[in-house]
């Protein structure tokens, strides 16, 4: 296991540097002026020379790139141009309500994705399939900002249950914020609950035709046992894939939703960064963005060992 961990790490370097290069490129193709934004409209030149003597835009681009990623092992993503706060104050600030939101909607695409698809592939071809076969095709074609719209109109200004915007702090008042998180988390989950279900029923499908599941039922174990005990555990290593890489496309996805319901994370964060060309922010953020993921794909790799344990992440030797 250690050795698979070492080697893994080691193969993730140059991924993330490839990222880095990605995404340091494109921020500097955006027009703008970033010591303009800096120093103000009404900087004069010669302001304006001195803060990108500062900033080091003077120097070829090369140059900015390796002095940005020195910078960036360390964690120091600069300084932000509007707020003139750093970069990483300000995502450490965000961060956490962003991470709230993707893990309640990783949660919700779970608890609805999984019964359903366990539920369709038990009723193959009758009419519960077909219906929860439909529901993937609706809920896969409507947009998560678009859902995000309704569920407004519907329970904050038609029914008044559930509050338009914002976020509650769990430790201030836990009774109130999960109302304040329900909207948005269900707005991220639906479209991945559907993809989950898919594949959960493919899964299922599979496994239900294997002979050591055949074998369960003939020893005269209950149904539930088989299902769940012999049938679910084999069945969930594909989904544990599409459920762990569906997460990483929540945090990304957050940054609409984020926008749509005033949730103070790092999606709000990006978008204003964006808007007010500040590049220090965006580029911090999209590196953390990537990272996360890039992570997060090896602890599915870690977690195959603990679904199946015949699984191991280290080939044995030949003799």
């Amino acid at each position: 296991m250690g050795a698979y961990l070492a080697r893994r790490i080691v193969q993730l370097v140059p991924i993330l540097v490839l990222a880095s290069v990605i995404i340091f490129t494109i921020m500097h193709m955006i027009p703008g002026d970033p010591a303009l934004v800096y120093a103000g409209p009404d900087a004069t030149p010669e302001a304006l020379a001195a803060i990108r003597q500062q900033m080091g835009l003077d120097q070829p681009l090369p140059i900015q790139y390796l002095r940005w990623l020195q910078h960036v092992v360390r964690l120091d993503f600069g300084v932000s141009y509007t707020s003139k706060y750093p970069v990483i104050d300000l995502i450490q600030q965000k961060a956490g309500a962003t991470l709230e939101l993707a893990l309640a909607a990783a949660l919700l695409q779970v608890a609805i994705g999984i019964p359903l698809g366990i539920l369709a592939a038990l009723h193959q071809r009758r009419w519960i399939d077909y219906v929860i076969s439909g529901y993937n095709s609706v809920v896969m074609a409507i947009p998560n900002f678009w859902l995000g719209i309704l569920l407004i109109l519907l329970f904050s200004l038609q029914f008044r249950v559930l509050p338009p915007a914002g976020r509650i702090e769990f430790l201030a008042h836990p009774a109130v914020a999960w109302k304040s998180l329900l909207m948005p988390a269900f707005s991220l989950a639906l479209f991945a609950s559907a993809s989950v279900t898919r594949f959960t029923r493919a899964a299922m499908l599979e496994v239900l035709g294997e002979q050591y599941v055949r074998t369960a039922r003939a020893k005269g174990l209950r149904e539930r046992v088989v299902i769940v005990r012999h049938a679910l555990r084999n069945a969930l290593i594909p989904v544990v894939t599409v459920v762990g890489i569906h997460f990483g496309y929540l945090l990304g996805g957050a940054v609409i939703i984020e926008s749509v319901f005033a949730w103070p994370g790092m999606g709000r964060l990006i978008m204003q960064g964006i808007a007010n060309r500040d590049y220090t922010v965006v580029q911090g953020a999209l590196v953390l963005f990537v990272a996360a993921f890039v992570v997060l794909n090896l602890l599915i790799d870690v977690c195959y060992v603990f679904l199946d344990p015949r699984i191991r992440l280290t080939a044995r030797r030949e003799p």
